[in-house]
């Protein structure tokens, strides 16, 4: 029997997952029980429960987590995402992944992940700061530049980075833009940080397709999720020569087999908010983007995409 076969990976519960992997691997090494121990769990998992006033003046009380998992390597490292179905095992498993993350590309971090349950379409910006202050607040104890740096993830962004790091600063009396990453660059960020997950995901693409001899305008490509990271991913497979065939967000697709230009998508999708009706284009469902007929799939939504019952179709 493999390892892989010990231990099979469950779809169903990222936490689960992510400590499936950690068992394969730590069977594959041979690593020492004690240090298993140690690894197969979270060092610390933080939850808060918090009011914020609404535009119309009631209170909604939000749901948010902050969970380190190693911190042995250096301060923990990782974003804090939007989404309604943010869970305490889905941001275990992603802190988890941050410290592998970090590691094995040697750099001196632990991992750490963040969220709120909390649709951030339905709120306004007003809204979304003081839900964001207000979460920032709750897990000062926890961040800062030499104990836990957040970032952006799914539906955070600058603007959500310079608020929390803005909030940090007031506790404190003076300014602290060490402790959060992909801020603005008019508030100490980094250039070229919001292309930089998108750069990277290219990079390991064009890794791929030399790995299979394959030249990049021999390429079809299709991409679900077209947020920050899809969208950059999706323009600069197409500058290196790639055909984007299909390319989707959480309400569905769009799809061309004879290639999408990424620009006039960006374009559309900036001043439409949507995908939909996009010229010249097959609508397709945001699953069906995983099962065209292309060269190259770029999953870059949120994760559970590819599963037992579409792995076959893919």
């Amino acid at each position: 029997m493999s390892a892989t076969e010990l231990h099979p990976v469950v779809e169903a519960d990222e936490w689960r997952t992510a400590q499936s992997q950690f068992d394969t691997a730590a069977e594959i090494i041979k690593l020492e029980p004690w240090l298993r121990e140690v690894l197969r769990e979270v060092q610390r998992e933080f939850t808060c429960h918090f009011p914020v006033q609404m535009d119309d003046h009631h209170l909604r009380v939000f749901t948010g987590y902050r969970v380190q998992h190693n911190i042995n390597r250096g301060p923990a490292k990782g974003g804090i995402r939007y989404h309604p179905d943010v869970s305490l095992n889905e941001v275990k498993a992603l802190a988890m992944w941050m410290t592998w993350k970090c590691a094995v590309v040697n750099i001196p971090f632990g991992g750490a992940k963040g969220g709120i349950i909390v649709n951030p379409k339905e709120l306004s910006l007003n809204e979304l700061e003081h839900m964001t202050r207000r979460f920032a607040t709750e897990i000062s104890i926890l961040i800062g530049a030499d104990r836990d740096i957040p970032a952006p993830d799914v539906n955070t962004d600058g603007q959500t980075m310079a608020w929390i790091m803005d909030t940090l600063s007031m506790h404190l009396g003076y300014s602290v833009p060490a402790s959060v990453t992909g801020k603005p660059i008019e508030v100490g960020g980094s250039l070229g940080r919001v292309e930089a997950t998108g750069r990277g995901v290219t990079i390991c693409s064009m890794a791929a397709l030399e790995h299979m001899n394959r030249l990049p305008h021999q390429t079809r490509v299709s991409v679900q999720g077209f947020g920050n990271v899809g969208s950059i991913s999706a323009r600069l497979l197409e500058e290196a020569g790639c055909t984007i065939v299909a390319v989707s967000e959480d309400y569905g697709g769009i799809y061309n087999p004879l290639g999408l230009s990424i620009k006039r998508v960006q374009e559309y999708r900036a001043r439409e908010k949507t995908l939909r009706g996009f010229p010249g284009a097959q609508e397709i469902g945001n699953q069906d983007v995983l099962t065209v007929d292309c060269d190259l799939l770029v999953p870059a939504a949120i994760g559970n995409q590819l599963t037992s019952r579409n792995a076959r179709d893919v």
